[in-house]
């Protein structure tokens, strides 16, 4: 088994991370089953999330990439406790458009455009949702 992978993560906000070679990782899910689950748990909702965005990026306009990514981020962010229409977005509009396969006008515009048509309105760090609905509606198309 090689002793490095081809994985890489970038984060959004400040983290604390720690290393563990792959033996002493390997002892310490022997000894810590639950940890084990745990852990399954979360790769497989990681999964889950993939597979969204995935679909995101193919099959759908740029209105709905945009609320599906907004009501994504609100699940994330709200997780453990209740889902709030004040949305955190540490990602600048490139980050964004990047993430969601769009050009950068395209994600100002449709931001602006939503702000205008009083579905949500852009605070400082994130945005507020105004017009929930739509944004589910949108989200699941």
């Amino acid at each position: 088994m090689a002793e490095r992978t081809a994985f890489s993560a970038d984060t959004l906000t400040s983290v604390s991370a720690c290393q563990f070679s792959r033996i002493e990782f390997s002892n310490l899910v022997d000894h810590k089953p639950h940890l084990l689950r745990r852990l399954h748990s979360l790769a497989s909702h990681e999964l889950s999330l993939a597979q969204d965005q995935m679909v995101i990026l193919g099959k759908r306009t740029a209105e709905e990439k945009i609320a599906a990514f907004l009501m994504g981020l609100r699940k994330r962010w709200g997780r453990g406790s209740h889902l709030s229409v004040m949305i955190p977005l540490p990602m600048t509009r490139q980050d964004i458009a990047d993430f969601l396969g769009l050009t950068i006008e395209t994600v100002s515009r449709l931001m602006t455009r939503l702000a205008r048509e009083k579905a949500l309105v852009i605070i400082p760090d994130g945005v507020r949702l105004l017009d929930l609905e739509r944004f589910e509606k949108l989200a699941e198309n």
